[in-house]
């Protein structure tokens, strides 16, 4: 009873403190709730949180714990970034590589960070992310919310490039050089050029925008790889790609682009501003390169007949000429040239000192490989695979491709993949329920596509496949090209150039082998770090199928746990006698 019923001139002074530090720390926590809960102070507060928890998985020792806790499955969930990264490109962040050099638009190029300065987390959406808007309806609208960037809009909207209405961006396919539309400027092409007959396959268009002429190509059964750097439009490949266009972040600067030799039937630029001459020509001699023999050049806008670059104009002509290119037309600023379909021109004595590469020199070396001021020799690679001789569309796709015959028994394995992905296909579409030919999947990546029997399989599909050879396994992307197909190198140990949330399905078969070093057998990365990336470049409720060993696919099943993935695993198919599973995964949609 004591002290209760005494009256305030009795009570003990030590109880008052007690009981006013008691009451103190009541109000003291009632407040900091109301604090966190209902201003954005607290917000701010778990985001510092994050970061901070971010900052720690960067340093080495505790990153790698983190890895090897998510792969034996005791780390069931991996952290969300902070809101300000849902573009990140990790390499190409304008904030770290504003501080490499200019010359030559060196530090517009790839610059990937260590893994150990990475941190470990998942790219999350923008606020107000939907589902993409489906093909065909894509290309003429997309979301606002999913990439709420109007800096193109504002500036390039009287040019027909695209412009914001409601809740969607609108694309009426308009172009700087185009205005009244890449279909109206197609038409205008396809007086000089063979456009619709099945001779021209595939593209390239130099410094795209939101990809418009690659986009209306289509139609025309024209499959274009569209590039540009991220620069100061920011988010043009973004733009593309949640169009359905087929593209590719890149900067033609220092290195030659990841493409394989004589892979382009058609290499386009429209206001590109590409210095062609610059350099003793040597963004020339890449186009060259990457132009397939009998291909056709076509460069609209600066320098052709433009005021006051008579001087770079002329240049360019020059060029041409000592590399005999036949000039087909200058129809206002549009020049269209054909590139002479056997080697019976070497650029000698002209006046930009080009010379003929090397015979030790191999055309299709393109990972990180410098550009070089040699022009590339089209006897250095043997087969008849110019424009004119190899099949025209849809034929290509499936009659053996001349170059696949440089690997030992080259034309038999063609044949065996090409036959092995049509059962595969059919097993992932009839059985496993992979939503492939339906509206839901768009953009498709084959992570280790070989000689793109997969892509090949798909093509009744509504889809566009981008297939990666990746660097350190046989060269077999000129394959790819002749068929039809598009694709680039990469180096899985390395993020990939694109932004966040651009493909529907991501597809890798021997994903292990991506992993390892082909000489010692060793790990040069880990497939945590591999399956994260996977996660920033897939977009949410998109489709993961992974086929590997058993052992290894219970591995990718614990991590694919860990970056919010739903995973089933199956048999592989009845016909298949190797030893394989098969993990099928879903992309939840989780928001911050």
């Amino acid at each position: 009873m004591g002290h209760v019923n005494l009256p305030p001139s009795k009570r003990n002074p030590r109880q008052w403190r007690i009981l006013d530090l008691v009451s103190a720390a009541f109000f003291a926590l009632v407040f900091i709730f109301f604090l966190m809960v209902f201003t954005p102070l607290g917000d701010s507060l778990a985001a510092s949180g994050r970061q901070t928890l971010l900052m720690s998985a960067s340093d080495p020792k505790q990153r790698h714990r983190l890895v090897a806790a998510i792969e034996i499955g005791q780390q069931r969930s991996i952290e969300a970034c902070p809101a300000d990264a849902v573009d990140h490109m990790p390499c190409e962040d304008p904030r770290r590589n504003s501080q490499l050099s200019r010359e030559m638009n060196y530090y517009r190029e790839r610059h990937c960070p260590p893994p150990e300065d990475t941190p470990l987390c998942l790219i999350p959406p923008p606020s107000g992310y939907k589902v993409s808007v489906q093909w065909p309806e894509s290309l003429y609208k997309i979301w606002h919310s999913n990439m709420p960037h109007n800096k193109i809009a504002d500036r390039k909207g009287h040019q027909g490039w695209m412009k914001l209405e409601g809740p969607h961006f609108i694309f009426p396919g308009g172009g700087t050089m185009f205005p009244d539309g890449a279909v109206h400027y197609i038409e205008k092409l396809s007086q000089y050029i063979p456009i619709n007959s099945g001779v021209l396959r595939t593209a390239l268009d130099m410094g795209c925008g939101v990809a418009s002429f690659g986009g209306f190509l289509l139609a025309q059964n024209i499959l274009t790889m569209s590039f540009a750097p991220r620069d100061s439009h920011k988010s043009q490949i973004q733009f593309a790609l949640e169009r359905g266009i087929p593209a590719f972040s890149a900067m033609l600067g220092t290195r030659r682009l990841p493409f394989p030799a004589f892979g382009f039937d058609l290499v386009h630029c429209s206001r590109c501003l590409i210095p062609f001459t610059a350099y003793n020509a040597t963004y020339f001699i890449e186009v060259d390169r990457l132009l397939r023999p009998g291909g056709y050049l076509v460069i609209s806008g600066p320098p052709v007949q433009w005021p006051k670059q008579d001087k770079e104009w002329s240049d360019l002509q020059g060029v041409a000429r000592a590399l005999c290119y036949e000039l087909i037309a200058v129809d206002g600023n549009t020049v269209i040239w054909k590139k002479p379909v056997e080697d019976t021109c070497l650029p000698n004595n002209n006046e930009f000192g080009l010379e003929s590469c090397v015979d030790s020199d191999d055309p299709s070396s393109a990972w990180y490989f410098k550009l070089k001021k040699c022009v590339s020799r089209r006897s250095s690679i043997k087969g008849e695979y110019g424009i004119g001789t190899i099949p025209k569309w849809p034929e290509r796709l499936t009659a053996p491709s001349p170059r696949s015959t440089h690997l030992k028994n080259g034309a038999d394995v063609y044949e065996a993949d090409t036959k092995r992905w049509v059962r595969r296909v059919a097993y992932y579409k009839n059985s496993l329920n992979v939503k492939l030919g339906t509206p839901a999947i768009r953009n498709v990546m084959d992570m280790n596509a070989f000689f793109g029997g997969f892509a090949a399989a798909l093509i009744s599909d509504s889809v566009w496949v981008m297939n990666v050879v990746p660097s350190r396994k046989p060269s077999t992307l000129d394959v790819v090209f002749d068929r039809g197909l598009i694709g680039v190198y990469h180096d899985w140990c390395e993020p990939f150039s694109t932004y966040p949330r651009t493909y529907d399905l991501i597809h890798v078969s021997s994903i292990e082998s991506l992993l390892k070093d082909q000489a010692s057998g060793k790990n040069r990365c880990n497939l945590v770090d591999l399956m994260v990336e996977m996660d920033r470049i897939l977009r949410p409720e998109g489709t993961v199928v992974i086929r590997d060993t058993p052992e290894v696919i219970e591995r990718v099943a614990r991590v694919a746990s860990a970056v919010r993935w739903r995973p089933t695993i199956h048999d592989k198919e009845p016909e298949s006698h190797s030893r394989e599973k098969i993990l099928v995964a879903t992309k939840t949609f989780w928001k911050l």
